[in-house]
């Protein structure tokens, strides 16, 4: 795997694309799709984080030119970071699971296409390729470690590092 992390976050952005189309075809069967969105939002739970805890500071502080696309996306991150809280807690066979669930593919399909279009190819202009690469192994170095639940604490605090933003 690439350390840079672009293509290490694009590959993420893969990953959950196939979770994301395997829900579309199971949503129907609540079983299936509990355990489907329950891989989507540990999917969820770690891109979230290492974005948070690695990308976005990085890179504010490197492009001072992007801070309203990093305010953004911390905000989109804080709306899936609520929703996937939402759906941990709830039953899949609740009647509102399948809609919520759609919802927060839809605001993730959303964010990654505006970073993919918009925000990565700032990025891939103003910061180096070694600041890139280190970035990208900070991030792939930190996974192992990142929560993988949305209540673990690590979460809980990004979440609530977001309110107070």
């Amino acid at each position: 795997m690439s350390s840079d992390a672009i293509v290490f976050l694009k590959e993420e952005h893969k990953q959950m694309r196939r979770v994301f189309r395997e829900f579309e075809k199971n949503k129907e069967d609540a079983g299936r799709r509990g355990e489907i969105v329950r891989r989507m939002i540990e999917l969820l739970t770690i891109h979230t984080y290492l974005e948070n805890e690695i990308m976005y500071p990085e890179v504010r502080r490197l492009l001072p030119q992007v801070e309203d696309d990093v305010l953004e996306s911390y905000e989109e991150h804080h709306v899936a970071d609520v929703l996937c809280q939402e759906l941990w807690s709830m039953d899949p066979a609740d009647e509102h699971y399948p809609a919520k669930a759609t919802v927060l593919v839809e605001n993730v399909e959303h964010h990654m296409g505006e970073e993919e279009q918009e925000w990565f190819p700032k990025v891939r202009d103003g910061v180096g390729r070694k600041e890139l690469r280190d970035m990208g192994q900070r991030m792939i170095d930190k996974r192992r470690d990142a929560p993988r639940q949305p209540t673990e604490p690590s979460a809980l605090k990004k979440a609530a590092d977001a309110i107070r933003a």
